[in-house]
């Protein structure tokens, strides 16, 4: 039954993503395992594949409209994507099943990956809540002339790439205001161009779990994609009469909601 409501979940996930341009990929792994019963572990894999292919679909709208900057997105990319494929390659397989035991608690690998999930859901929904008051904040900032940041764009991508990699998530509230303030791009542009990068990374990212030998179930997978792809479709339909910026702080709220489930959960309940 609850593989039902998975499938549903992953339409919905479309659907943020065409409606506010990003966002809707960070409940990608909460459905997988919560949902479709796929280990943490293998989720964060199976994530990479969903929201690098639903990206690329979101990436090549603003691509046909000139939304894309290339150069910048190179610059990000060059740490990014090795970051993402090393840390797919090599780290998660060296990772040990289990970790240490503290108390109750048997830190293993699988619950590793979903308390970093969980924070980094708590950080993105941070940044959905007060995304109104941020975007003011960058716009402000365009009126002052500075250059191309490269350390900064260097930096960011670095950490991007590393997180992509360990909790298979595309970090766009991270990339969007690196863009915006290392490189000077206006919101429109950066969302475009964090969209590119976003499936660039996850796709290599994959293809790090594939030389690594994890095993897919390509069935499921593509079947989950296929939903995810509808709701993007109908999800940038209804972008043209409801308005991405009001609804994304509601979307925040209920992402803070499910990361905070999660943290509770595994840290309180989890007892092996």
């Amino acid at each position: 039954m609850l593989h039902y409501f998975g499938y549903f979940a992953a339409i919905f996930i479309g659907l943020s993503l065409g409606i506010m341009g990003g966002g809707g990929s960070i409940l990608t792994v909460p459905v997988l395992v919560y949902l479709m019963g796929v280990s943490p572990v293998l989720s964060t894999a199976y994530s990479l594949f969903v929201v690098g292919s639903t990206s690329v679909v979101g990436a090549s709208g603003y691509f046909r409209k000139g939304l894309v900057s290339l150069k910048t997105a190179v610059v990000f990319l060059i740490p990014s994507l090795l970051a993402v494929f090393v840390v797919r390659k090599v780290l998660m397989p060296a990772i040990p099943h289990v970790l240490f035991t503290m108390g109750s608690i048997v830190f293993t690998k699988d619950l590793l990956v979903l308390v970093a999930f969980a924070v980094l859901m708590v950080a993105a929904a941070t940044s959905m809540i007060r995304s109104k008051q941020a975007e003011e904040v960058l716009d402000e900032e365009l009126h002052f002339p500075h250059a191309f940041n490269y350390p900064l764009i260097l930096t960011i991508g670095l950490v991007v790439g590393t997180l992509t990699g360990f909790v298979g998530a595309g970090g766009g509230f991270l990339i969007i205001p690196a863009l915006v303030l290392g490189a000077r791009l206006p919101m429109k542009l950066a969302v475009g161009t964090s969209l590119a990068i976003i499936a660039l990374n996850s796709l290599i990212g994959f293809t790090g779990d594939l030389s690594a030998g994890t095993p897919i179930a390509w069935t499921f997978l593509l079947g989950f994609l296929a939903f995810a792809l509808g709701g993007i479709v109908l999800g940038t339909y209804l972008a043209r009469f409801i308005p991405g910026a009001k609804l994304k702080p509601a979307f925040g709220w209920f992402t803070l909601a499910m990361g905070t489930f999660i943290l509770t959960k595994e840290l309180l309940f989890h007892h092996a």
